[in-house]
């Protein structure tokens, strides 16, 4: 283990994970960013980071994305099998699973492998198989607020992008989708921000993708499960979570009306009070 400014790098299944915790409460809340490749901890970090005054948070770069070690493979296994050896080096006998987009499949997937582990499950903006990314297509293609450049879209949705410049520019491309209200400047800030790792992206995408399906996984999951979702997400449609609750025993379901992918920042407030009075229930059950 090393310490590097508020982070300190893990070694998980001999691969170093970029860690930062948040907070020092009794339950221990582990994130998980979306967006293999692309995501980072700075987007759980900024949601879920705000419940460190109650909970202690966990937030990583999870293998192959970030600062995080670049070192294979890039399953769903793997992720998962991550997410379990950090609960053990954090010797908490229970968390709370929680993840975006992306970042869902694995809390999900872990929930559903680990139950004996897991206290509560909080989701934003998942799917429970590749059904979205036909969905996501449909959307990009019939847009009014952009033109898609139909070849970039088809690379960054299909795992195909040719390297780190390519993905930036994929991603640049698609951007201007996921918010509830565009914002070019935004998007830009978003460009720049993004740490790029071309080989991740890719193996989800083309690999992980195309068999992606967890649905037979989801009545398994025996913690208290919010979903939440933006009423307007275009790669993660709203029908995407209603299958999810559905399937999911007990689990509540909560629309955002003026959201896109991202509820938790474009309705942050009212997001925030939502994961709390949640996990303020799963509290006064146990």
């Amino acid at each position: 283990m090393s310490s590097e400014g508020n982070n300190v790098f893990v070694d998980i299944n001999d691969n170093p994970l970029n860690v930062e915790i948040l907070g020092d409460g009794e339950q221990t809340i582990i994130a998980h960013h979306g967006a293999p490749g692309l995501g980072s901890l700075a987007e759980p970090r900024g949601s879920f980071g705000r419940l460190a005054d109650a909970y202690r948070v966990v937030v990583f770069d999870a293998r192959g994305s970030g600062r995080s070690g670049q070192a294979g493979p890039f399953t769903h296994e793997q992720w998962v099998a991550d997410v379990e050896s950090l609960r053990r080096w954090l010797g908490a006998e229970q968390v709370i699973v929680a993840g975006g987009s992306y970042g869902g499949f694995i809390a999900m997937e872990y929930a559903a492998r680990h139950p004996g582990r897991v206290s509560a499950v909080v989701l934003r903006d998942t799917s429970a198989d590749n059904a979205n990314q036909e969905l996501a297509t449909r959307n990009a293609a019939a847009s009014s607020r952009v033109s898609i450049d139909p070849a970039k879209l088809d690379r960054i949705m299909s795992g195909t992008v040719r390297d780190d410049d390519d993905l930036r520019d994929c991603w640049r491309e698609i951007l201007p989708l996921y918010d509830h209200d565009y914002d070019p400047a935004k998007v830009e800030q978003r460009v720049a921000a993004t740490p790029y790792h071309y080989k991740t992206h890719n193996y989800a995408f083309a690999v992980n993708q195309p068999s992606y399906d967890i649905k037979h996984l989801l009545p398994g999951i025996t913690a208290p499960a919010l979903i939440t979702v933006g009423r307007h997400d275009w790669i993660t449609p709203v029908e995407c979570s209603e299958t999810i609750a559905a399937l999911i025993p007990g689990a509540e379901l909560r629309v955002f009306d003026r959201s896109g992918h991202s509820p938790q920042v474009e309705e942050a407030e009212l997001w925030e009070a939502t994961v709390r009075d949640f996990l303020r229930r799963v509290r006064e059950r146990s």
